[in-house]
């Protein structure tokens, strides 16, 4: 019986079969056999698979130590748990944001206390003429998904909150191009800040501030799948964001 999971895994990403085979170091054929009989790959091969693919292990193969296996991957990537965001160590944010040498995303709705953080502020400066990419995800002030958080946060001023930590990072906006900034109309389960293959991500929970709900650290471990949950949904916010303009600071 045909694979048609990892076929279809691979159309997802827009990878073709000799793109696989190369990624993970396979024959070609042997990569069309898990395909269209429906072999399964040795368990080191399938770890690999599920990492080049973005998907969990068990997504592609029913396998009950896979499964054991992902879960216990999974486990292994939370670094730590804090119960409250005010408890995160104040310098974590910015040493994550400092060790990174690729690209960080931040995706918030006002995220006003890093843009309080003239530290932080030196941090994302840095790293951006360094070459490191960099994107800020912000809510949409106008939109309904930050005015119904405000609502359920008891304080209904997202919108302004929002347009504040605008004000703060207009320097960036205006003199550093090559830091991204983006406004989404999304309805935020958890706020996300990632560097690299380190996480920070802050769960939203109903009838509290973001301040006072838990945070995830998190490692991304090859086959784990827990850090890439979130991390994919940064990107599919990305795609359906839009520039910030000037109208978005002032409101006028």
């Amino acid at each position: 019986m045909s694979n048609e999971r990892l076929r279809s895994a691979l159309l997802a990403q827009g990878m073709t079969l000799n793109g696989l085979a190369e990624a993970i170091e396979v024959n070609p054929k042997t990569v069309e056999r898990w395909i269209t009989q429906g072999k399964v790959p040795y368990r080191r091969h399938q770890y690999a698979t599920a990492s080049v693919l973005k998907v969990d292990v068990t997504t592609l193969w029913d396998d009950s130590r896979n499964q054991e296996s992902s879960a216990d991957l999974s486990k292994a990537e939370i670094a730590a748990v804090y119960p409250h965001r005010h408890v995160v160590p104040s310098n974590l944010w910015r040493e994550m944001c400092q060790r990174a040498m690729q690209r960080i995303d931040i995706l918030v709705y006002a995220g006003i206390y890093l843009a309080e953080d003239p530290l932080f502020f030196s941090t994302l400066k840095a790293k951006a003429e360094s070459g490191v990419r960099i994107r800020v995800l912000m809510g949409d002030p106008t939109c309904e998904a930050v005015i119904r958080r405000g609502i359920d946060e008891g304080h209904r001023i997202m919108d302004g909150k929002i347009r504040n930590a605008l004000v703060n990072y207009r320097p960036l906006l205006t003199s550093h191009p090559e830091i991204e900034f983006r406004l989404h109309d999304t309805v935020l389960y958890n706020s996300i800040y990632c560097a690299d293959d380190e996480m920070l991500a802050n769960t939203h929970v109903y009838g509290i501030g973001a301040y006072m709900a838990p945070v995830l650290h998190l490692r991304r471990l090859p086959g784990g799948g827990l850090f890439d949950t979130f991390a994919n949904s940064v990107q599919q916010t990305w795609e359906g964001a839009r520039p910030v303009t000037e109208h978005d600071i002032t409101g006028a």
